[in-house]
């Protein structure tokens, strides 16, 4: 009688756990949320199996790192303290042997570490027995199926290690997807981590080339504002680099991370300006087949940067002002107030005092922007700089067109000195990006650059010369460039221009050149 009564508990046990692996291979194949899909197996294992708590564990391949991906009996902060190193503990050690291991007692298992601190309250351990299983992809290990449950003997303990190995078999699929998901949160992680760290060297305001005074206080500045949410407004001529201050002050803000939106209020007509910056609604005027979200609200939590603001029409200017004092907006054709928080950084090079004596800009949308002015000075009030610019975008451009340029030529840094440069730094950038493409010899000279330089009849600039002049300075000039690449050795300096030594002593004693002067 009683070996019938075992032997029916047994059938009934038996079909108790056909049932459960029936229901969780429906749950696998049905359920298309893979967490949700995994979250039901484990509770369908915690009804049905006698399990108390058990976890999913999947391996970072990058970091080597083991964490609890999907849980059931734990909590939220308990869950996220399920990590482990590969080979630490009892999951660390399933993963990187590919073996199960069943522990009866976990307070006799030194290798068991209760990380989650799950089971930091239950006053008799020795009552918990732990099975930890590995999930296999082919030979390769991805994870572990785990589970605690009340210690009753070793058969049963033996026959739950036999239906986890069978369910961790059935989880293979959804695992792998869980490690691929895992290695694409990786790669996005490492990729955003390298793109920030590029903005950050990119538009560090370290990286703005300039060594004059008037340069250095310009950095100060920039490091005094740009923690602050403060508004700032930058004033220069056009090619100074205000974008470049712009993008300092956002990249080293409290807002580096959140967007960054640049709008440039030259480009479009005014209707189409306030459109650009506080969007519309579907059908506030023709053409607007849909709802568009303005730059502003693009902006949210970042920094806005208004570029040449000094030519907004009237109508911008007071849903700009609304924006400096409420910190809201409404987009065109809607109703709806929006709420934002947006630093403004704005540029011009017009003279802003004298467009509100003409009425044409707004003094309190004027005093709202100017919170904190930095003016950027024109390079011809920092001539100490053109000589590092130059150096900056030769290098910068050789390396893009893949020439060796050693340097440029003394009579072409005088040009590039005396000269007032009307378009700035943009207009000395252009100079010498088509010196470097000119440029066939490895050195800069004179005559690669613009005949604007050359040529220039401005006081402060260099003078014209006549043709003998001309000749003589361009004479010059090679055999200088020849003396400083031979490092003041005649001989080699003459077979380098292909002339005999006689020849070439003659020329620089007739030109009163010292060639000492270059060894």
């Amino acid at each position: 009688m009683a070996e019938h009564t075992a032997s029916a508990l047994q059938q009934e046990n038996r079909l108790g756990e056909l049932s459960s692996l029936y229901e969780i291979v429906q749950v696998i194949n049905t359920t298309s949320d893979l967490q949700e899909s995994l979250a039901q197996v484990l509770e369908i294992m915690s009804n049905h199996l006698g399990m108390n708590r058990g976890a999913i564990s999947i391996l970072n391949p990058f970091t080597q790192e083991i964490h609890v991906e999907v849980a059931h009996g734990l909590s939220t902060a308990a869950k996220s303290r399920g990590r482990y190193k590969l080979g630490e503990g009892i999951t660390g050690r399933v993963i990187k042997t590919g073996e199960p291991i069943i522990t009866r007692n976990i307070s006799e298992e030194p290798l068991f570490l209760d990380r989650t601190k799950a089971r930091q309250n239950i006053q008799d351990k020795s009552i918990i027995s732990f099975i930890c299983v590995p999930i296999t992809s082919g030979r390769k290990v991805i994870g572990a199926l785990s589970a605690d449950m009340v210690y009753t003997n070793d058969p049963a303990l033996e026959e739950r290690h036999r239906l986890m190995t069978i369910i961790a078999t059935l989880l293979c699929q959804k695992a792998i997807s869980l490690e691929a998901i895992g290695e694409e949160r990786e790669r996005l992680k490492r990729e955003n981590q390298e793109l920030q760290n590029k903005l950050a060297r990119r538009y560090s305001f370290t990286n703005i080339v300039g060594n004059s005074s008037k340069m250095h206080e310009v950095f100060t500045m920039i490091a005094q504002v740009a923690q602050s949410n403060a508004t700032v407004l930058i004033r220069g001529e056009s090619g100074t680099g205000k974008e470049l201050v712009a993008n300092a002050i956002h990249y080293n803000s409290l807002r580096a991370n959140k967007p960054f939106v640049k709008i440039n209020c030259t480009a479009l007509p005014e209707s189409l300006i306030e459109a650009e910056l506080f969007g519309h609604e579907k059908g506030a005027f023709t053409g607007a087949i849909k709802r568009h979200i303005g730059k502003f609200e693009l902006a949210q939590h970042g920094s806005i940067f208004l570029d040449e603001i000094g030519h907004i029409g009237p109508s911008v200017q007071v849903k700009l002002l609304r924006v400096l004092q409420e910190k809201q907006i409404e987009r065109i054709g809607g109703t709806e107030t929006i709420d934002v928080d947006v630093r403004i950084i704005a540029a011009t090079n017009r003279n802003l005092e004298s467009a509100i004596e003409k009425h044409d800009f707004r003094d309190d949308l004027y005093y709202r922007l100017n919170v904190f002015p930095i003016y950027l000075p024109p390079l011809r009030e920092r001539r100490t700089d053109i000589l590092l610019l130059s150096d900056y975008f030769l290098e910068k451009f050789s390396n893009e067109n893949n020439k060796v340029i050693r340097r440029i030529s003394t009579p072409a840094i005088d040009m590039l000195v005396q000269y007032h440069w009307p378009g700035n730094v943009r207009e000395l950038e252009n100079v010498i990006e088509r010196a470097v493409l000119l440029c066939q010899d490895g050195v800069i000279h004179s005559y690669h650059l613009p005949a604007s330089l050359q040529t220039a009849e401005e006081t402060d600039t260099k003078p014209s010369m006549s043709l003998d002049s001309s000749m003589k300075n361009f004479e010059r000039e090679v055999l200088i460039d020849a003396l400083k690449t031979a490092k003041g050795n005649m001989s080699k300096a003459a077979r380098l221009l292909k002339t005999t030594e006689r020849k070439f002593v003659y020329k620089i004693k007739r030109l009163g050149i010292d060639y000492r002067l270059f060894r």
